[in-house]
């Protein structure tokens, strides 16, 4: 019957099209943060990066925050900690953008992301995390990236980013954790002037700044759900922190505060996997949203004795887990760094055909 069930999984999943590995630029967190994001522009044609840029805030930030950001550009550093502020001011001179339209591009990919996240742990008590991303943005695919950050000559944590970004939404600490985040439902793109207010006059973290200075800084599981649990952040979310012991896996659900809810792996008592998408897991998702139950369903027809990274991937596979706007998946694990494996949705994902 699982066999059946895990056959019937493999065949759904491959009704979704195809997907390329991104490319990889290395960082170096040694050098200084006006020159640490130049090896982009050997990867990304600059003229598509800053047409691409202007698609994204055209279409996504309302014209009064052109407006609103100017204070910030002239005293960036008044306005933005290092290392960001240093970082956006070379990605301004050497991407062919101004410093206005990065900040902006910067602020926009916190308020637009859905995504599902999925933690896991199987029989032998390892952990497996991973997500979905989803933009509605399909230039996104053209500029998804890994991006390794290197210390003291060493691999410090990695992520998936996009060309641009300072930020991380999906990453991981060798050996350490991993973390993904999602957008939470209640939370709305219209929210623009308390994204800015909160970081601008609050000093609050954007949400994916948060998650890489937690990559950077965080000892352990535990020393990062702490972190992500308790800094003030611009917005709510969900954070998704798996580790590398049995048990560590949680996840968070934020306000701009702290913590609303949290909500760990419980394998004793039959909890060995989460799923959260963009919605509060105790209410129900709206009635067009099936993500959660299907990513449930796929996982329960898996099973505990199955679950690893290739079957979460198929899982993840799966319409409409996986859909039209889904950008990149990701599966990771923080005790087997090396298998960090992130794939770009060249066209999204498609519904199965009809019986």
């Amino acid at each position: 019957m699982v066999w059946t069930a895990l056959l019937l999984l493999l065949g759904l999943a491959a009704s979704c099209r195809a997907q390329q590995a991104p490319p990889t630029v290395n960082i170096n967190l040694d050098e200084d943060p006006a020159v640490r994001w130049k090896p982009l522009v050997k990867v990304f044609d600059v003229d598509y990066l800053r047409k691409a840029a202007a698609e994204i805030i055209d279409s996504t930030v309302p014209k009064w925050v052109h407006r609103a950001i100017m204070p910030i550009v002239k005293s960036l550093e008044k306005y933005i900690p290092q290392p960001y502020a240093g970082e956006i001011r070379g990605l301004a001179s050497y991407s062919g953008g101004t410093l206005s339209d990065i900040i902006i591009l910067n602020f926009a990919y916190e308020v637009t992301a859905f995504c599902t996240s999925i933690l896991t742990q199987d029989r032998n008590g390892s952990v497996y995390h991973g997500r979905n991303l989803d933009y509605p943005h399909s230039v996104l695919r053209n500029l998804t990236v890994d991006v390794v950050f290197f210390k003291n000559g060493k691999v410090a944590y990695r992520g998936t980013s996009f060309a641009g970004y300072v930020g991380l939404w999906t990453g991981q600490s060798p050996h350490k954790f991993t973390v993904s985040g999602d957008e939470r439902g209640t939370e709305h793109w219209w929210n623009w002037w308390k994204n800015v207010v909160s970081a601008v006059l609050f000093h609050r973290s954007p949400v994916s700044w948060l998650v890489r200075e937690t990559l950077e800084e965080a000892e352990d599981f535990q020393d990062a759900v702490m972190r992500l649990s308790k800094t003030p952040i611009i917005t709510g979310v969900y954070y998704i922190v798996g580790g590398v012991r049995a048990g560590e896996g949680v996840v968070i659900t934020r306000d701009g505060t702290g913590p609303v809810d949290i909500w760990p792996l419980d394998p004793l008592n039959g909890g060995w996997y989460r799923v959260e998408t963009n919605f509060d897991h105790w209410l129900p998702p709206p009635p067009a949203d099936h993500r959660r139950e299907v990513a449930n369903e796929a996982l329960n027809a898996t099973g505990q004795e199955h679950i690893n990274a290739d079957t979460l991937y198929q899982v993840l596979s799966l319409h409409p887990v996986c859909n039209g706007i889904t950008i990149y998946t990701t599966v990771m694990s923080a005790a087997s760094p090396e298998k960090y494996t992130t794939l770009v949705r060249s066209k999204g994902c498609a519904p199965p055909p009809p019986e």
